[in-house]
């Protein structure tokens, strides 16, 4: 299973990602999460602990290692440099285990079809490319807004990618614009799951207003969340509810995705 979690900034996309990866260790899986965000924070929603999150450093930021793989200084542009480095082995070599969950972060430069053309980018689109068609168990991608990770001849191997909203209208723009680019390059399997949401009434909100995107769940709103961040222990372990909820959308994509199966 290989779900990509995105969202407007600030919408719980990493929260979801961590109860999901917890949810999933605990059921016996084995669960690769990868931190693609420019600002990574996952290692803290999971509670790893501080000396395994000193051994964690963003692929893009290991100079050395894209010189070496790649056969260019980072933060050069133009010259010659090699397009498809060797990445396999960075998954295992540069990640982290704990509590069944390895993490990797990846950091971020330009990854789209245009932009930077730098040594930077063209490791990180291998090593994007490499986890794709890796045969892991379960592959949470956690992501910044959009779809630029994506291209055509890997999106097949995305099985859904799920778009993180709040209860709000400005929340809900920005899943249709996802929609948009993802339905562009022929992504079609989307769900959408609600976050902080308070009441019914924001519960109805998000059903009679969702983008044309399946709403399979809801987190529900928690202070607990905030108080989780400052103990700095897992939000799974914190927030009954939230696993709760959690481990139901895993339970509806489960389905869903067998669903399309059979069909």
């Amino acid at each position: 299973m290989k779900l990509a979690i995105t969202g407007k900034g600030g919408v719980g996309k990493t929260t979801l990602t961590a109860l999901m990866a917890q949810a999933y260790a605990d059921m016996g899986r084995q669960v690769l999460a990868v931190d693609a965000d420019p600002s990574p924070c996952l290692a803290g929603a999971l509670g790893f602990p501080d000396e395994l999150r000193e051994e964690l450093k963003p692929i893009a930021e290991m100079d050395a290692l894209i010189e070496e793989r790649t056969g260019a200084k980072p933060g050069t542009v133009g010259g010659f440099f090699t397009l498809n480095p060797r990445v396999d082995d960075i998954p295992e070599r540069f990640s982290v285990l704990h509590r069944g969950v390895r993490l990797l972060e990846m950091g971020s430069v330009d990854l789209g079809g245009s932009g930077c053309i730098c040594p930077e980018s063209a490791m990180l689109k291998t090593l994007f490319t490499h986890l794709l068609f890796r045969d892991d168990d379960i592959l949470l991608l956690d992501m910044y807004a959009g779809v630029e990770h994506l291209g055509r001849a890997t999106v097949d191997f995305v099985d859904a990618m799920l778009v993180v909203v709040e209860p709000t209208r400005r929340s809900l723009g920005t899943a249709k614009q996802i929609r948009k680019l993802a339905n562009d390059i022929g992504l079609l399997r989307l769900y959408l799951v609600g976050n902080k949401v308070r009441n019914e009434d924001e519960a109805r909100f998000l059903e009679n207003t969702t983008p044309d995107i399946p709403l399979i769940g809801y987190l529900p709103a928690d202070m607990k969340v905030q108080e989780a961040d400052r103990l700095g222990i897992p939000v799974y372990d914190h927030v009954e509810s939230l696993k709760t909820s959690a481990r139901q959308i895993i339970d509806e994509i489960t389905r869903l995705t067998a669903d399309e199966v059979i069909e």
